[in-house]
């Protein structure tokens, strides 16, 4: 009898008891690995640490475990702490924040240029606005919907400082009488400002999640 009654149990937990994952844990876990490759990035960008670029291609792999993993946990589960269309949002929009940091790189060492010094303002914003994410989702754990939407406000003003440094580097570029120069800058540019433009979508989802979950 005991027998039957375990073997019971056991079905109405793999198939009918929703499973529980931390989504709280496993969000953050992706977001800080995804934040801390832009940072790298600036390290790079800002400082000439060639030992950066070497971690990117490291930690962005993990970042594409975390990523699988996640959206797995979210395929596998009823319930979760917030709509589980804001999660994916979330989740993808990392995934490409990473993937925009990668090709960034790629296209540095295929053209065999380094960033130029009048983009470290992009880098700098850059790097405010990866801190200000990690801010964004302590908030969003917390509940503390006032100061998450006070932190959205400001990812959103880093994200039109870095379109308009991009524009005045781009600027400046055509200042310049070799087209080769200008297309392969522009395209490092280019790079930079979809990082931005993803972080910003990172944090507007989260700001989704926490009133879809209010």
């Amino acid at each position: 009898m005991s027998e039957v009654v375990g073997v019971s149990m056991g079905f109405i937990e793999k198939f009918i008891l929703p499973k529980e994952v931390d989504f709280v844990a496993a969000l953050k876990g992706q977001l800080d690995v995804t934040c801390g490759i832009v940072r790298h990035l600036c390290d790079a960008g800002l400082h000439r640490q060639a030992g950066a670029l070497v971690v990117i291609g490291q930690e962005a792999r993990r970042a594409r475990e975390l990523k699988n993993k996640n959206m797995q946990e979210l395929l596998d589960v009823f319930i979760t702490p917030y709509d589980k269309e804001a999660i994916y949002r979330l989740i993808v929009q990392l995934d490409w924040v990473v993937l925009s940091v990668r090709h960034f790189v790629i296209e540095r060492e295929v053209y065999g240029i380094e960033a130029r010094r009048d983009h470290r303002t992009i880098f700098h914003a850059l790097n405010e606005m990866a801190t200000l994410l990690e801010e964004g989702f302590k908030h969003l754990a917390a509940r503390e919907m006032a100061a998450l939407a006070t932190t959205t406000d400001l990812v959103h003003d880093k994200y039109d400082q870095v379109v308009e440094y991009c524009a005045r580097a781009v600027a400046l570029l055509f200042q310049s009488d070799n087209c080769k120069t200008i297309l392969m800058h522009k395209d490092l540019i280019a790079q930079l400002k979809e990082i931005a433009k993803r972080m910003h979508i990172s944090a507007t989802t989260l700001e989704d999640m926490a009133i879809k979950a209010a």
